[in-house]
């Protein structure tokens, strides 16, 4: 099984992939404790940047995982999340996601947390959380009505309805589109 997070140094810039195309990199427990790990302890950096590897950012919770929440571990799971959103959100230095394929749910969320999103063309949104069931609880209930409005903010998380990367950019959801969105957020001054 391949490392499911490689962090890199490009530069002055951290590059934090998501790297199990596969399975579409689920933000699993063990990802989200690395990150939270990984952010809190990054010295020096300028910049930070998110992508996915293959055609997939990242598809948000893992559901196997979801599916173990009961009353008692709720809030747990939820504040794991929200911390992380909230490390990335408050920063030091710039944050981009370079949106590079599927990003749905949390993944969205963590998106959203970024100052910057840069999606290639072929990129796809959603927050499938309706047909599962479910509603995000790591901040994008939040995040994504202060981004592209109540009204629309409400159809994605309603219908599940997936946006591709060009109704993104005409919503409001990410802030350009580039064929390389990794390169583009790293040569961003």
């Amino acid at each position: 099984m391949s490392n499911p997070v490689i962090i890199e140094r490009v530069g002055p810039a951290a590059v934090i992939t998501f790297n199990r195309p596969e399975i579409r990199s689920p933000l699993s427990i063990e990802v989200l404790e690395s990150l939270i790990d990984t952010i809190v302890s990054l010295p020096g950096v300028e910049r930070l940047v998110f992508t996915g590897a293959g055609d997939v950012f990242a598809s948000g919770a893992d559901l196997r995982e979801i599916a173990l929440v009961d009353g008692s571990t709720a809030r747990e799971f939820a504040e794991r999340g929200q911390r992380l959103m909230g490390l990335i959100s408050s920063f030091p230095a710039p944050t981009y996601a370079a949106i590079n394929g599927y990003c749905y749910g949390g993944a969205l969320d963590l998106t959203l947390a970024c100052a910057r999103r840069i999606a290639s063309p072929s990129a796809e949104f959603c927050h499938p959380g309706a047909n599962l069931g479910i509603m995000t609880g790591w901040g994008g209930t939040q995040r994504l009505p202060r981004l592209i409005g109540q009204a629309a903010a409400l159809e994605m998380f309603m219908t599940a309805k997936r946006v591709s990367a060009a109704e993104a950019w005409r919503i409001g959801i990410v802030d350009e589109i580039d064929l390389d969105p990794l390169s583009k957020a790293l040569d961003q001054r």
